[in-house]
């Protein structure tokens, strides 16, 4: 199965101060989406800056040497278009879409963000405290935080656990001084990638970014970073409401791994979309929770595989049982042949969909060039998928499915010690 009826031209060029530049042209799109991408996230921060990535995210939007934040929001929105940025545990990303023929402006813009942000003092100060304010709504979204919380027990001592958001009192450490020399010194030429996606052409947009990214000019040495080690856990917290929230996670693959094929269609049986044995189980034959799904997450060094689910405080109970159940099923009986094809099919599929959009094109860019310093097109991923085997997904399985090395977070009107303790017994088959 060809993901497009025409051939992606890509191409790579890497200018005079570092700064690598991917482009992938799609003849058909009348779109195009630039990316400038800063291999840095939230685990590459110093003890004292945590939350400085994010900080910064808000930070260039708020004026450069050419614009202030009224002219950058409405420098693509005046002709359509959108721009926007995100931070990951791994990496920062600031985006822009437009029509074909407002590339430039697009470049021009993402460019001015990443050399030019003055980060006044006033701005500084008014979006600390909406950070501040982002990181206690984050924390009454019990549904949101428990993710945050997943990743502090899951990477319990290494910078893997850390928030996105950083904490009120790592950002009152955050001086602006210190959040300008770290933009400074981090957001250089070999640290950066700018991938854009759509109807391009590659030298033109080689020739503007050599003008436009000529300040980012020093070496780059990229900090050290520390594999975690995933431990079983048990967390319980009692928070009135009316739903209650579990989050169960185990230890998978690396982003690199040569097993993350089978990753990803375990994920999909999981509970990756509605017809996943959780999603069967739980919410249509047992109704017990309205949401309920798995979650893949790949990172450099390590992974996490998630199941999230909410329910009330009575049905708790049930759906542990249930999904300590389906986890152990899979890891000792596995997928059938006929469960292969069809989860496989599942997940190319969905993969070629979203080939069609562009701004997934130029994130998977940023995503191959940052992880394998290489292009991977749709169909050499489709093919590795295609690669997959029933020994092989159940070798997977058998080696990750394993409950007896599961950590687990619930967050709701529950007892605290009753609940650990009926956890514990699940999990060691009682």
């Amino acid at each position: 199965m060809k993901a497009f009826e025409y051939e992606p031209i890509y191409k790579k060029t890497v200018l005079n101060n570092g700064v690598r530049v991917l482009t992938e042209h799609h003849p058909l799109s009348r779109s195009v989406c630039a990316g400038i991408f800063v291999d840095l996230g939230t685990r590459d921060e110093p003890e004292d800056m945590v939350g400085a990535a994010h900080f910064i995210e808000h930070m260039v939007f708020k004026g450069t040497e050419t614009r202030d934040a009224y002219e950058i929001a409405k420098s693509l929105e005046a002709v359509g278009g959108e721009l926007n940025a995100y931070t990951t545990r791994e990496q920062t990303c600031f985006h822009a879409t437009s029509l074909k023929e407002h590339l430039f402006l697009s470049l021009d813009v993402l460019s001015d963000l990443m050399s030019n942000a003055q980060f006044d003092a006033n701005d500084y100060k008014k979006e600390r405290e909406v950070i501040i304010q982002e990181i206690n709504m984050s924390a009454d979204q019990h549904d949101d935080y428990i993710f945050d919380l997943a990743f502090e027990y899951s990477f319990k001592g290494n910078e893997l656990g850390r928030s996105i958001l950083g904490t009120q009192k790592t950002l009152n450490q955050i001086t602006r001084k210190k959040l300008l020399d770290f933009y400074n010194r981090r957001y250089q030429g070999e640290n950066m990638i700018v991938c854009v996606a759509g109807h391009v052409e590659h030298e033109e947009v080689v020739d503007v970014l050599r003008r436009t990214l000529s300040l980012r000019r020093r070496p780059f040495q990229a900090p050290h970073r520390k594999r975690p080690i995933f431990r079983p856990f048990i967390k319980v917290i009692n928070k009135p409401a009316e739903q209650t929230h579990l989050l169960m996670t185990f230890s998978t693959v690396a982003s690199k791994d040569k097993s993350r094929f089978e990753a990803y269609i375990a994920n999909a049986a999981l509970g990756g979309g509605m017809t996943s044995r959780l999603y069967q189980k739980i919410r249509e034959q047992k109704g017990l929770a309205y949401t309920v799904y798995s979650y893949l997450q790949p990172f450099y060094d390590s992974g996490l595989q998630m199941i999230y689910a909410g329910t009330s405080s009575k049905l708790l109970k049930d759906l542990l049982k249930l999904t300590v159940r389906e986890i152990e099923l899979l890891h000792k009986r596995g997928l059938s042949k006929s469960e292969l094809e069809y989860y496989k099919t599942q997940v190319i599929g969905s993969l070629i969909l979203e080939s069609d959009d562009i701004e997934t094109r130029m994130n998977s860019l940023g995503y191959n060039e940052m992880v394998f310093k290489d292009y991977r097109s749709v169909d050499t991923v489709v093919a590795d998928l295609e690669r997959v085997t029933v020994d092989s997904i159940n070798a997977f399985l058998r080696k990750y499915f394993d409950i007896s090395r599961l950590g687990a977070i619930v967050i709701g009107d529950v007892n605290e010690d009753r609940t650990k303790n009926m956890i514990q017994s699940l999990l060691k088959g009682g």
